[in-house]
């Protein structure tokens, strides 16, 4: 992984294409001698958002990733902050396919299925219509990966948790786009609702005492380069809240708690 850092750091980036889906500028590069494949996001490509400081996205795509690595949870691909051809932007290595398909009704990780024919081992999270209204349910799976990312998610207070965004490789689970987390204030959307107020796994208790130990051992340091002061302690804060609650949070009532589009 120290090698794979270092080429990520300081390889000469190839620019390959633009992800034309993204909402930000997002550039499929060719990294160092090892052509290791990678999404470059310039600063310079981040839209203006009300809620989140003007380029600010790409240190939080880096930040996110090590909060991930220091508590052990390893959704997320290894990501570096790096000047590139377009400026300073995040670069993150590539999982999945190298090429993408869209179906047109998502099943896996997330589905949408009939009110009535949600699989057992499904947990509900909303209830949507279709253009013709016919009514739909969106579920996700009731599995460990999915529930250690949950709490990842409330941790980073993850403010676009896609279903997209989530990938499979084999038995791992990995998840991208991290640019609008850390926030000082609640900002946790997510398609993963469906375990809201039940108890959290021994796996993640001992991953969220694991990253609070780290932020009184040298990540503090690592994320100050990275987002402000006061949200560090927020971070904090949200360890020691989800720690002392022992189940996974539940949405407040107040905001609307989904990402949109779901997909």
């Amino acid at each position: 992984m120290v090698a794979l850092l270092r080429e990520l750091a300081d390889g000469e980036l190839e620019i390959e294409g633009r992800l034309l889906d993204a909402s930000n500028l997002a550039l499929r590069v060719w990294v160092g001698e090892s052509r290791t494949s990678a999404i470059y996001k310039p600063v310079r490509g981040e839209r203006e958002l009300w809620d989140f400081p003007d380029g600010t996205l790409a240190a939080r795509e880096r930040g996110s990733y090590l909060v991930s690595r220091a508590g052990g949870w390893d959704h997320i691909p290894e990501t570096v902050l790096r000047d590139g051809p377009l400026g300073p932007g995040s670069v993150q290595r590539w999982v999945g396919p190298l090429e993408s398909t869209v179906v047109d009704l998502p099943v896996g990780l997330v589905r949408l299925d009939a009110v009535d024919e949600v699989p057992e081992d499904y947990l509900p999270v909303v209830g949507v219509e279709l253009g013709d209204g016919t009514p739909m349910a969106v579920s996700h799976a009731d599995e460990d990966r999915l529930a250690s990312l949950a709490v990842l998610d409330a941790v980073l207070n993850n403010a676009d948790r896609k279903a997209s965004h989530l990938i499979e490789d084999g038995d791992r689970l990995w998840a991208i786009d991290h640019g609008v987390t850390l926030n000082t204030a609640t900002k946790l959307r997510t398609v993963l609702w469906g375990w809201a107020g039940d108890p959290l796994r021994e796996a993640d208790v001992e991953r969220l005492h694991r990253l609070e130990a780290a932020l009184y051992d040298g990540l503090t340091d690592e994320l100050a380069d990275l987002i402000t002061a006061a949200e560090i302690d927020a971070l904090g804060a949200r360890v020691e809240r989800l720690l002392a609650s022992g189940v996974f949070p539940e949405p407040d009532g107040v905001r609307h708690p989904l990402p949109w589009p779901l997909w």
